[in-house]
């Protein structure tokens, strides 16, 4: 069977991409899934969130062809789950790459290898809407929209939903929105459940079940390089993204 190609799309920063691309594949992992991280965002800020070593084989160096895919795989600290790490040149990638042919096939192309290895492969994009973006919409099977709970995070909503929509017609027709998730929400802060009512009248059986909430613990872990299920399992956030995957296994299987 092949692994299930999910990658966290939204390009505005601070929303939990990272977090729950870490935390979401810590907890498959958890449940005897082979899963695998690839940090493709210039901030190389999941790397350091599962105790990985950016100094290593990166994820730019396999999509430029230095290195084979399989070469680049770190194990974690954690059992059952692997990491290709991020790196500051993924930035230059856009430019690189930007004469060559079929420029949107590079990452699939250098992934295509890893398939059958996995049940898993998470992709963290960058917050971006640019060419490493676009290699990462054709490569993927599912796109997991993380949303904040606040109004500023809404209005690009409509241009993923479109940049989706425009990826399935002309590059990728397989690839499908698994989810939007909601992030960051306090049930102290009234807008939050706002934002929740709207986007959920609106998108309906788009929207995940779980959602996480704002929680300081969260934003310790990846200080510690451990993902939340590590760090701290009884907290909120640990049994919200514990949940996160029990919901996502129910979507893909």
């Amino acid at each position: 069977m092949k692994a299930h190609k999910i990658i966290f799309f939204n390009q505005k920063g601070g929303v939990g991409k990272t977090t729950t691309c870490v935390n979401l594949g810590s907890c498959l992992a958890e449940m005897g899934f082979r899963v695998l991280l690839i940090d493709f965002d210039a901030q190389a800020n999941l790397t350091g969130a599962v105790s990985g070593d950016g100094r290593k084989s990166t994820i730019y160096q396999v999509v430029i062809g230095k290195k084979n895919a399989k070469d680049a795989l770190q194990q974690t600290i954690v059992k059952n789950l692997s990491l290709i790490a991020g790196s500051v040149d993924t930035a230059g990638l856009a430019i690189e790459l930007v004469d060559e042919d079929n420029r949107e096939f590079y990452l699939k192309n250098a992934l295509s290898c890893l398939d059958e290895m996995f049940d898993y492969i998470l992709l963290d994009c960058p917050p971006s809407l640019g060419l490493e973006t676009m290699n990462a919409l054709v490569w993927a099977d599912a796109v997991i929209i993380p949303l904040q709970c606040e109004y500023m995070a809404m209005e690009g909503l409509n241009l993923l939903m479109r940049t989706i929509t425009n990826v399935r017609r002309s590059l990728n027709p397989e690839l499908r929105i698994m989810g939007i998730l909601f992030t960051m929400y306090s049930k102290r802060i009234l807008l939050n459940q706002d934002v929740v009512d709207d986007v959920t009248g609106y998108f309906k059986d788009l929207v995940f079940e779980t959602v996480i909430p704002r929680s300081s613990r969260l934003s310790e872990a990846p200080s510690h390089g451990l993902p939340i299920n590590i760090y701290d399992k009884g907290s909120a956030g640990a049994k919200a993204y514990a949940q996160l995957a029990k919901e996502v296994a129910s979507r893909v299987y």
